[in-house]
C-alpha cells in the first residue's frame, strides 16, 4: 500500500475537519476546533495527512519542543486513521514516517499521550517501544 504524507497547511485545515470530528466523536463544535487549531498552527505544531491515492485517509499533528529530560522532542498528537483502513498496518507506516521526519528536524525523542481508556493505541505504543514514564494531569479553569 503506497502512502504519501502531506503538510496541511492552515489555510486548508478546514478539508480535514472532518476526521478530526471523527477522532473527537463530534465532541466540539466545528467553530470551536478551528479557533483552536487556527492558533496551534502558530505554536510549534505542523499538521499531515496521510494520503493513499490522493485520498485523505488520516490525520496526525507534530508538535516540536525541547524537554529537560529528553532533549529536542516530536510529539504526536491526534493521530487518526479511518476506521477503513485501520488493521493494514498503516500505522506502523506513519510512525516510522514520524521518527524519520523528527529526527531530521534533529529531535531525539518522542512522546505522546493517549486517552487512559483508548486501549487499542497503549498496545500499538507500547509495540512501538514507547515507555509509560508518568501521567498526564488536565485542570479545567
Amino acid at each position: 500500500m503506497n502512502l504519501a504524507f502531506h503538510k496541511i497547511l492552515k489555510q486548508d485545515f478546514h478539508k480535514s475537519l472532518p476526521l478530526i470530528q471523527k477522532l473527537m466523536n463530534n465532541q466540539f463544535e466545528d467553530e470551536i476546533l478551528m479557533e483552536r487549531f487556527t492558533e496551534m498552527f502558530d505554536q510549534n505544531y505542523e499538521c499531515w495527512g496521510v494520503y493513499q491515492d490522493d485520498k485523505q485517509i488520516g490525520i496526525f499533528g507534530l508538535w516540536f519542543m525541547t524537554r529537560h529530560y529528553a532533549g529536542r522532542s516530536c510529539e504526536p498528537d491526534h493521530v487518526y486513521i479511518d476506521d477503513t483502513y485501520r488493521g493494514k498496518g498503516i500505522g506502523k507506516k506513519v510512525f516510522a514516517w514520524i521518527y524519520e521526519y523528527a529526527q531530521s528536524k534533529g529531535c531525539e525523542t518522542s512522546e505522546l499521550n493517549s486517552y487512559v481508556s483508548n486501549y487499542p493505541s497503549h498496545k500499538f505504543y507500547l509495540n512501538e517501544n514507547y515507555e509509560i514514564w508518568g501521567y498526564h494531569f488536565v485542570k479545567k479553569f
